[in-house]
């Protein structure tokens, strides 16, 4: 035979029997470590409450595509190439090499003992070799890579107040088994001769060959390996047992977080159930598990906090303390894995969990509130409800509902701000947040040419939501009137319900609100059911999230017979989707498309932007309608830097719109900066085309007081497009 086809190397030279027995036991000992530790963290999640959403259906196929997102590193490449190339390296890396491991592993305790013989010899051998090197190589680059941006930018977003020795042990540990793994490969040829042929670890042979020139001798590899092999085999052997302990159980608890992850959550939030003595945030008991294995899931890397408008522009909300801050709670309180105990008060620690809520007499903290709670009131007062966190959140991490169940807490307890008290009135008692009365609802009409039809006594294609901004704003009526006229002009056959259409409760649920929310989805849903209509259409796109995505959701019946509710439906409303909710821009796009709209497409020569509104984009994954009927007037269109998935939100949500915050820069006003400074066009930029009521009042403030009115005008989609037809006609 040549020595090609006889290729192999002894796994345990130099060490002994007694050396042989101890690594056999250590690797018992740090297995059954690495075992209690994981079934410790799956059953404290066990103990949080159960989820409303389904999130175990169709398991397998949750698992194929999961798998297939977390090995394409799909989310680490969103907006960060060099995040992605590294974390690929370092995942595909560590995969073939523990792949690799247990294949040795295998030859070396199953089939060498049954067949007498090893199948790590010869070609598979060399291959074996080849591919151990190829993706320890990366592994190492991949490492070095992380190392390099963790140690470069050090005011960077992957430091705050949860960065501590666990991260630089996690980074400093792979590293080290890493480099270390080549080091015992290359003192191992060059005091095993045999292998001096070995040309497949590249590696190793190029390390083997720079140990020889600085002077070991066959004899010298042969004395140290047994001190390196230890070394190494000790250091893998506690990074095994520290997994399910430390940032680590990431590898475990993020892959789990996609599997079980729900692809509509936020757009959606879970309701709350018609029981007295259910809580929304006084303990931790009242999270699901899902929310909890959130916080195990959370890599620290920073990208929810780059990603979120609030802190941007200096209000006090970091939504990856938020999440971070409840799992060290969690891991603060006294908790017994295997009995399922948890008593629900603090354990004293050094300077105390999150920002010292921890209470050191052992009493009970409260999760949020002003003083003394894990999370600050004003960091969940601040949030817009804009998911732009999520969306970053490369391990699906749900922050809106965690935040909205504190929201709920909030106003469980009457603790949320004055301005929000007397919205919540406003709409309790008159139907809309401007306080104004119902029977001026269809006042914006008065000074269109036509009659706009009345939804409840003819029947029509398209029940048009109006909403309360375009309804009552004087701003927004003229975008309510361009609107009417686009249908009119294309002969839609369309109506309003006039003063029985009243706020959607799409931002009044989001700050936590969820009864008025039901109340609203009740009259709505009832009064829907008196009308004749093919369709529903919105102008507002928090008005289309909700009745899209959120009254299907609501189970009325359980509610039925509480006497605080007026609505008596008893079944599901639109739980099929038969009924058609769409946003204006998807329907005009339609007309257009069909030539009831007499455009030609050149009757406009504004130099444009464009801005997401957060609810039609991420929420709701439309951006092409509104460019293309942008497009449809002959402007030109420039794209802001951040767009799309990854646009900057006005500040309107989340309450945003009716509350006053101390920030460096408004959101809206950070937003119009970005559009005349950083656009293509710069100063070119004539135009700040919206789509969205409240984008609208919220650009037209940010317009005055960050002084942009003389550099920009901001425009509805729909009055460019009443432009362009008064112009082309």
């Amino acid at each position: 035979m040549t020595a090609l086809q006889t290729a192999t190397r002894e796994t345990f030279w130099t060490i002994g029997p007694v050396g042989k027995a101890a690594f056999y036991w250590l690797a018992v000992v740090a297995i059954l470590a690495f075992l209690y530790g994981v079934y410790a963290r799956f059953a404290a999640y066990t103990r949080g409450r159960a989820d409303p959403r389904d999130r175990l259906s169709n398991l397998p196929g949750r698992v194929v595509s999961a798998t297939r997102t977390v090995l394409s590193n799909e989310n680490q490449f969103d907006g960060d190439a060099y995040t992605g190339v590294m974390h690929t390296f370092v995942l595909w890396g560590f995969l073939v090499l523990l792949v690799a491991t247990t294949i040795l592993g295998i030859d070396i305790d199953l089939y060498r003992p049954l067949a007498g013989e090893s199948f790590w010899v010869g070609d598979f051998y060399l291959v074996y070799q080849f591919a151990v090197d190829a993706f320890g190589l990366l592994f190492v680059v991949g490492v070095g890579m992380a190392m390099y941006r963790r140690y470069r930018e050090r005011e960077g977003r992957l430091w705050g107040k949860h960065t501590s020795l666990e991260d630089d042990a996690f980074v400093w540990t792979l590293f080290l088994l890493g480099v270390g793994g080549f080091l015992l490969q290359a003192i191992g040829i060059v005091g095993q001769p045999a292998r001096a042929n070995e040309t497949v670890s590249f590696v190793g042979m190029a390390m083997a060959a720079g140990l020889e020139a600085a002077g070991l001798t066959t004899a010298g590899a042969e004395a140290v390996y047994g001190v390196v092999w230890w070394s190494h085999s000790l250091l893998a052997f506690a990074f095994i047992a520290w997994i399910p302990y430390a940032k680590p159980f990431h590898m475990i608890s993020s892959f789990a977080n996609v599997v079980v992850r729900d692809e509509a959550a936020g757009a959606r939030l879970p309701n709350v159930p018609a029981d007295l003595d259910h809580t929304n945030a006084e303990s931790l008991e009242d999270f699901t598990w899902k929310e909890l294995m959130d916080g195990d899931a959370c890599t620290k890397c920073g990208r929810c906090t780059d990603a979120c408008p609030a802190d941007t522009v200096g209000r006090n909300l970091d939504p990856r303390d938020v999440i971070l801050d409840l799992k060290a709670y969690r891991e603060s309180v006294v908790d017994d894995p295997v009995a399922g105990r948890r008593d629900g008060t603090a354990v004293a620690t050094d300077g105390g969990v999150a920002g010292s809520a921890a209470a050191s007499d052992g009493g009970t903290v409260p999760i949020v509130a002003d003083e003394g709670g894990v999370i600050a009131s004003e960091s969940m007062e601040s949030c817009m409800a804009c998911m732009a966190c999520m969306d970053a959140c490369p391990v699906d991490i749900e922050h809106l509902t965690s935040f909205t169940r504190m929201n709920r807490q909030l106003v469980d307890e009457g603790a949320v701000d004055a301005t929000l008290q007397d919205v919540f009135q406003d709409v309790m008692q008159k139907g809309n947040t401007f306080g104004e009365p119902q029977s001026n609802r269809g006042d914006w009409a008065d000074d269109l040419e036509f009659t706009v039809d009345d939804a409840r006594e003819t029947e029509v294609e398209y029940l048009w939501y109006v909403g309360d901004y375009p309804s009552f704003d004087d701003r927004n009526k003229k975008v309510a009137r361009a609107l009417a006229r686009l249908f009119e002009e294309a002969g839609v056959e369309f109506g309003v319900l006039f003063d029985d259409e009243r706020n959607d409760g799409n931002d009044v649920r989001r700050i936590g609100e969820e009864f008025l929310y039901l109340e609203l989805a009740g009259h709505h849903v009832e009064t829907f059911a008196d009308c004749e209509f093919e369709k529903i259409v919105c102008t507002d796109p928090h008005s289309y999230n909700t009745m899209k995505n959120e009254y299907p959701e609501v189970d009325f019946a359980e509610f039925a017979d509480d006497p605080m509710m007026p609505f008596d439906r008893e079944e599901p409303w639109n739980a099929d989707g038969e009924i058609d909710v769409r946003h204006w821009t998807q329907v005009v796009e339609e007309l257009v498309a069909d030539g009831r709209l007499d455009l030609v497409g050149d009757e406009l020569d504004y130099t444009v932007t464009y801005h997401d509104p957060c609810h039609l984009g991420r929420y709701n994954d439309e951006y092409e309608a509104p460019r293309e009927l942008i497009r449809a007037t002959g402007a030109e269109l420039y794209e802001m830097p951040r767009s799309r998935s990854d646009s900057f939100c006005c500040g309107g949500g989340g309450g945003g719109l009716w509350t006053e915050h101390d920030e460096a820069v408004k959101p809206s006003e950070e937003r119009l900066r970005e559009a005349v400074e950083d656009t293509d066009a710069g100063g070119a930029i004539e135009k700040f085309v919206v789509a969205c009521p409240m984008c609208t009042t919220m650009f037209e403030d940010g317009r005055k007081t960050g002084g942009f009115e003389e550099d920009v005008e901001v425009v509805d989609v729909a009055e460019l497009l009443i432009e362009a037809l008064e112009t082309g006609s």
